[in-house]
C-alpha cells in the first residue's frame, strides 16, 4: 500500500477518535498528519468531509444538552463566515495560517490549563456568540477548523459540560456541512479526489463512535482538561508542519 494511503487512514482514525471524544478537532488532528504528504486543497477537503462525517456519528450518539436558542447565534454567524473562508482559501498562504493558529493554541491553551479559576465570560450575550460563530465559520471554510474559536469561547463561557459539547458538536456539523457544499459547488472537490474520500469514510466511523462512548464517562473537569490538552498538541503539530515550509521560502 502506498505510504500516502497509510497516512490518510491513520489521520482519519486518530482524528475520528479525538473528535468523538471532544466534539471537535478532526481538522486540527488530521491536518497535522496530512499536511506532510497531501496537496493543501485535498487535505482541506478531506478534513472537512471527515469532520462532517464524524459529527454526524457524534450527533446521533450523544444528544445531551441541546438548546436551539443557545446554538442559533453561533450558527447564524457561521453562515456568514463560511463563504468568506471559502473565498479566502485559494488566496491564503496555508502555511502562514497554520503557523499563526498553532502559535495561538500553544500560547493560550496552557494558560487555561494552569489557571484553575479563570473568570467566566458573561458579557456580549447573543451578539458575542454570533461574532465567535463568524470566526469559526471563516476558519471552517479555510480547512475544517470551525471548532477552534467556539471551543475556546465555550470553555470560558459555560460551566456545563454537556452544554459546551452540544454547542461545539452541532455548530461544527452545521459549518462543516455548509463548507463541504461550498467546496463542491466551487469546484474545489474534483473527481480524482473521490477515492480518497472513500478511503476516509470507513476509517472514521468506528473510532468516532468509540470516542463518544469514552466521553460519556468523563467528569466536567476531565473533559475540560482533555479538550485543552488536545488543542495544545494540535497547535504544536500545526506549527511543526508549517515552519519548515516557511523557512524554505
Amino acid at each position: 500500500m502506498d505510504v500516502i494511503y497509510i497516512y490518510v487512514i491513520l489521520g482519519a482514525v486518530v482524528a475520528g477518535f479525538v473528535q468523538g471524544l471532544s466534539g471537535f478537532g478532526f481538522g486540527l488532528v488530521s491536518m497535522s498528519l496530512w499536511a506532510w504528504v497531501l496537496d493543501p486543497r485535498l487535505a482541506a477537503a478531506l478534513a472537512v468531509f471527515g469532520g462532517m462525517t464524524g459529527q454526524i456519528v457524534g450527533t446521533l450518539s450523544l444528544r445531551r444538552g441541546f438548546n436551539a436558542r443557545v446554538l442559533a447565534p453561533y450558527v447564524l454567524g457561521g453562515l456568514v463566515g463560511v463563504p468568506l473562508g471559502v473565498v479566502l482559501l485559494p488566496m491564503l498562504d496555508v502555511n502562514m495560517f497554520k503557523a499563526a493558529l498553532g502559535c495561538l493554541l500553544l500560547l493560550w491553551c496552557p494558560v487555561m490549563i494552569f489557571a484553575r479559576k479563570l473568570p467566566k465570560i458573561t458579557f456580549g450575550g447573543h451578539v458575542a456568540n454570533a461574532v465567535i460563530g463568524v470566526g469559526g465559520g471563516v476558519m471552517g471554510g479555510l480547512g475544517g477548523f470551525s471548532g477552534v474559536l467556539p471551543t475556546l469561547w465555550c470553555t470560558l463561557r459555560y460551566s456545563n459540560r454537556d452544554t459546551q459539547r452540544a454547542i461545539i458538536q452541532n455548530f461544527n456539523l452545521s459549518m462543516l456541512s455548509l463548507t463541504m457544499l461550498s467546496y463542491v459547488l466551487s469546484g474545489l472537490v474534483t473527481k480524482p479526489m473521490l477515492p480518497m474520500f472513500l478511503l476516509v469514510l470507513p476509517s472514521i466511523l468506528i473510532p468516532s463512535f468509540i470516542g463518544t462512548r469514552v466521553y460519556a464517562g468523563f467528569s466536567p473537569e476531565r473533559f475540560r482538561l482533555v479538550v485543552l490538552v488536545l488543542l495544545t498538541f494540535a497547535g504544536a503539530a500545526l506549527l511543526a508542519s508549517s515552519v519548515p515550509h516557511l523557512i524554505a521560502l
